[in-house]
């Protein structure tokens, strides 16, 4: 019992330690010796639960996308109206970043790992998994010609792209996005995806 509560423990003081170091000095400043320093593990437990730096990284970047999308999803489905669920989610989208910023640091500026680097294949089954719920809630509105038909790569640009570029501004302290910016962000995402006559 007290090993496999040491197991979990240490595992989860090298994911801990890894979205620190991560967040402030990127994935490519890391080196495995300061991962290690930050997670206080020794060299035989890092390698016990890791074969590398780029596994962790893996493993922690599917973890937090999972969870952000976990709470995309849990807001998306609250609205059965096109408008109400497009701006919500931008503002679902900066809340959450404000309330986990080394999370969505990671997320908005860390490339993800490709299907053939540790992590790959899960991120990519998360992201399946994750367009075809974003699809299921989009498809009735394509239908009755609110939201305009476009494809999954675009459909993030034009709804989050632009409270992407905010949260790298806020992150790079070079401003604090107001209430009412926010606002403007979501109105900005709806009249960019909704059909020109809805």
């Amino acid at each position: 019992m007290t090993n496999a509560k040491a197991g979990r423990d240490g595992r989860t003081r090298i994911l801990e330690g890894a979205l620190r170091r991560f967040s402030r000095d990127g994935v490519s400043a890391t080196t495995l010796a300061s991962l290690r320093a930050e997670s206080g593990v020794s060299v035989g437990s890092f390698y016990h639960h890791f074969s590398s730096k780029e596994h962790v990284f893996g493993v922690l970047y599917a973890d937090i996308l999972k969870a952000y999308q976990d709470a995309f999803i849990a807001e998306l489905s609250k609205h059965t109206d096109a408008r109400s669920g497009i701006e919500s989610i931008v503002a679902m989208h900066m809340s959450w970043c404000g309330e986990h910023p080394e999370r969505a640091r990671l997320l908005i500026t860390e490339r993800p790992p490709r299907r053939h680097e540790p992590g790959g294949p899960e991120v990519a089954e998360l992201r399946r998994a994750f367009f075809r719920q974003v699809a299921a809630w989009w498809r009735p509105f394509m239908k009755e010609k609110i939201l305009r038909p476009v494809e999954p790569t675009m459909c993030y640009v034009l709804w989050l792209g632009p409270a992407q570029e905010m949260c790298r501004l806020w992150f790079a302290g070079a401003h604090q996005p107001t209430q009412e910016e926010i606002r403007a962000l979501g109105e900005a995402a709806w009249l960019s995806l909704k059909m020109p006559s809805a």
